[in-house]
């Protein structure tokens, strides 16, 4: 046993005297939005019974018509992603990976109860012109005919002024705000990092949401091996949801602290873990209101969402037998 915790504790000396590997998100251009004390988190969502969870948010009107047209390969984040048009001249954000799915699933249950989410769709397959020889990121996914399959498509058009802080939004520790922390730990989004968070301008108003979806519906932490933090049966049903009641509070397992192995970036990972107090210590009374929300979802609404997303009926019964029993436990507090 010494030598064991011996072993251990030389091994993260030895990371910790590691360089930190460059997050590409903090690479990237983003800029907190200081003038967002206007911005609005959510909106009455209204007959929550009617949303069509097929489609979300863009609705069937919105869907993208291929084939499509490769025009600029976007090197920002961890998922390898390229904008392209389709045939009626729209922008989209075309994302590879094993993030396509969870996001598309995730993008319509937030909808749902009210937050505001980019227009997702996802699609089996999609042709695509223009394509270089060679792409710098997910060149694997590209069959020879230039036929791209398992994709992730958000339509792009609105300005984006910035991202939003959860510790320091203006709309912090409302009940908006809460509900929120909830609905992340609800779907297992554990990629909770402030550059996440966006604010646009859409129609003339500031909206904030949660512009990145994709690490939902697996572990409630980022896991090695990485296939089962996002998108992954098995790891979503096993994980802990609600982790400790009080009289006032309620604390979730997601977002979780990284597996051991991810000390090799040390910043990265006590990053993470100073993310832990967003699914910590809720007052009850917005989670049962969040809780009260997604109850009106039904049985199909539900399991639409997931079906939106290509899943298997296997897997969708999995995925939606999960949620139900969460929403559940969040009306019982």
């Amino acid at each position: 046993m010494f030598v064991r915790k011996l072993a251990h504790a030389s091994l993260i000396c030895v990371l910790l005297l590691l360089p930190c590997a460059a997050d590409p998100k903090k690479d990237a251009v983003a800029e907190k939005s200081n003038d967002n004390k206007d911005a609005v988190l959510w909106r009455d969502p209204g007959d929550i019974s009617s949303r069509d969870l097929f489609y979300g948010s863009g609705g069937k009107d919105h869907q993208p018509v291929g084939p499509f047209v490769f025009l600029k390969e976007d090197l920002d984040g961890t998922n390898p992603k390229f904008s392209a048009r389709d045939k009626n001249d729209v922008k989209w954000k075309v994302k590879m990976g094993n993030e396509a799915r969870p996001e598309t699933v995730a993008s319509r249950i937030v909808w749902a109860v009210g937050y505001f989410t980019d227009e997702d769709y996802y699609l089996a397959s999609g042709e695509f012109e223009k394509l270089p020889e060679k792409l710098h990121r997910g060149q694997k996914y590209v069959e020879s005919d230039g036929t791209i399959r398992d994709i992730r498509l958000k339509r792009e058009g609105a300005k984006k002024l910035g991202y939003w802080e959860w510790a320091t939004a203006p709309f912090a520790n409302t009940r908006e705000w809460n509900g929120l922390r909830v609905l992340m730990a609800l779907i297992n989004n554990w990629d909770l990092k402030d550059v996440n968070n966006a604010i646009y301008e859409r129609n003339g108003e500031r909206i904030c949401e949660v512009s990145d979806l994709g690490a939902s519906f697996g572990s409630a932490s980022r896991t090695w091996p990485k296939a089962h933090s996002k998108g992954d049966l098995h790891s979503y049903q096993k994980t802990k949801f609600i982790t400790k009641v009080t009289p006032t509070t309620v604390s979730f397992r997601d977002p979780g602290r990284p597996t051991f192995v991810y000390l090799i970036t040390p910043r990265e990972y006590f990053e993470r873990v100073h993310m832990e107090w967003i699914g910590q210590k809720i007052p009850i009374e917005d989670a049962r209101w969040i809780g009260g929300l997604l109850a009106r979802l039904s049985s199909k609404q539900i399991r639409d969402a997931f079906r939106a997303a290509g899943y298997s009926p296997s897997e969708i019964e999995g995925f939606a037998s999960v949620l139900e029993i969460r929403v559940r436990n969040l009306t019982d507090l």
